[in-house]
């Protein structure tokens, strides 16, 4: 329906006609010779330079697709509210011009990016705005891999288009660099995964000789639906130092649950996931659950929603590592030195100050 209307526009045609010659002209280029840049690390970063020395940027996306920019890209589009806080997150919000539909359901933008509330909305990942999308002439648009479909229009009209799948750290940590390289913000991109680096590592040396207690994480739309080890929060709770129950459910993301199955898991820890629509309260009043672990010890977390889901991979994911660790492991972690940890987060990524007191569980 988006392209039937756009024919229609004689202004959109015209800009599209321009972006076709344009995109035209950069495939009939002089040889390439490449950069010192092109190394194995950053397996999706290529530089090249011509025979004219004009340096430009090609890039391998998630899809396999490879995107050449003859310069940084200024005017950016997020169609994924994950990429939308990339921006955030890379000192980009004074070049975004549109953005994922439901901004306002999103804490973080109100508080690092109020203006992200007024701009452009691009639709959601069933409805993607085509059409809206190239009315605001991005440099670049960036798009989860399931919106291929989209990615592939706007790619045959010209537009520079990334699309990413941030579904584990190794993946967001591509996306990042991808984008940075992109934007010219590659420092603050590698200034991110250091920290994500170096964090992981002081956790992964503070469980190493830890029991492992096992974790029942519950879905924020049903308790009853758990993640499975083809989930981030499998790779949360592993790296947390806890075990996964339905860690050995690989045939689905979010399996649903019997009273019975969940019983027979007997988690020591209930988590639950940001967001969800039923409260710690339910679970812990919840008489089909009163033999469980958990329930017995009041072992059961909600995990904080105040600034961003930190279940999903999203820049600030690594705090829901460090959270869970605070719980699973508290007396080596205290949650005191995670609060102080989180506040640091976001006024160095974020330039935010965070109200520690929302953080009090």
């Amino acid at each position: 329906m988006f392209l039937t209307n756009l024919w229609k526009k004689g202004i959109v045609v015209s800009t599209i006609i321009a972006l076709l010659i344009s995109v035209v002209a950069c495939t009939q280029k002089e040889s390439l010779t490449l950069d010192v840049e092109d190394n194995q690390e950053d397996k999706n970063i290529v530089k090249v330079v011509d025979e004219n020395d004009v340096e430009e940027i090609r890039i391998i996306d998630h899809l396999g697709r490879e995107i050449v920019l003859e310069k940084e890209a200024e005017k950016l589009v997020s169609g994924y509210y994950i990429t939308t806080s990339m921006l955030i997150a890379l000192g980009l919000r004074d070049n975004v011009v549109g953005i994922e539909a439901k901004a306002n359901s999103r804490p973080i933008y109100s508080m690092a990016a109020p203006e992200f509330l007024d701009l452009p909305n691009v639709g959601t990942a069933k409805e993607f705005n085509l059409e809206g999308t190239l009315a605001l002439e991005p440099d670049l648009v960036i798009l989860p891999i399931r919106l291929k479909e989209a990615v592939e229009s706007l790619e045959k009209l010209g537009i520079n288009v990334i699309a990413v799948n941030p579904e584990d750290m190794e993946l967001l940590k591509e996306s990042l660099k991808m984008i940075g390289q992109a934007t010219g913000t590659i420092d603050r991109a590698e200034s991110l995964i250091a920290y994500y680096e170096e964090k992981t590592e002081e956790i992964e040396k503070l469980v190493a000789s830890k029991d492992k207690k096992r974790i029942y994480f519950g879905g924020n739309s049903d308790f009853l639906s758990t993640a499975t080890n083809k989930m981030y929060q499998n790779y949360m709770i592993e790296t947390a130092g806890g075990e996964n129950v339905a860690g050995d459910i690989d045939d689905t993301y979010w399996a649903n649950v019997s009273y019975e199955q969940l019983i027979a898991y007997n988690p020591d820890i209930i988590i639950i996931a940001p967001g969800a629509n039923y409260s710690l309260e339910d679970i812990l009043n919840d008489s089909n659950l009163a033999a469980i672990n958990a329930i017995k010890n009041k072992a059961v977390y909600a995990m904080p929603d105040d600034f961003e889901s930190w279940d999903s991979p999203v820049p600030s994911s690594i705090l829901g590592t460090m959270w869970l660790t605070s719980i699973l492991n508290g007396e080596d972690y205290p949650y005191d030195k995670f609060v102080d940890d989180a506040e640091s987060f976001y006024k160095e990524f974020y330039n935010i100050t965070i109200d520690r007191e929302v953080l009090n569980r």
